[in-house]
């Protein structure tokens, strides 16, 4: 008898963990979702989007209009939250775009 209620208690315990693992991996899936849906919604009226349009930015290269925009940017965006994000995202662009280009042929180590 004691076997059988341990039985039952670990399938319990196994059922309600592979249930808050589903939960997880479809609320991680559904929050990737929106986050690329909405990754070019830098000045939109939604800070959500707004965070997903700075996650956007941050993995993309560096380039003078990109700067540019987040300068833009850090003007307009009321949330000082994401306006550190958008200056943190910013001084990375700004170093990349001040290091020269490595040339592969120049044999410069």
């Amino acid at each position: 008898m004691a076997g059988v209620r341990v039985d039952r208690t670990l399938k319990t315990a196994g059922l309600v963990v592979l249930a808050g693992a589903a939960a997880g991996f479809v609320a991680a899936v559904l929050i990737k979702n929106q986050m690329t849906r909405h990754q070019m919604g830098l000045f939109s009226p939604h800070a959500f989007q707004r965070l997903a349009a700075l996650g956007h930015m941050a993995r993309s290269n560096a380039s003078v209009d990109r700067i540019n925009l987040l300068k833009d940017f850090i003007v307009w965006e009321p949330r000082p939250l994401l306006r550190s994000r958008a200056r943190t995202i910013l001084g990375r662009m700004e170093r990349e775009i001040a290091q020269p280009p490595v040339d592969a042929g120049s044999g410069v180590a």
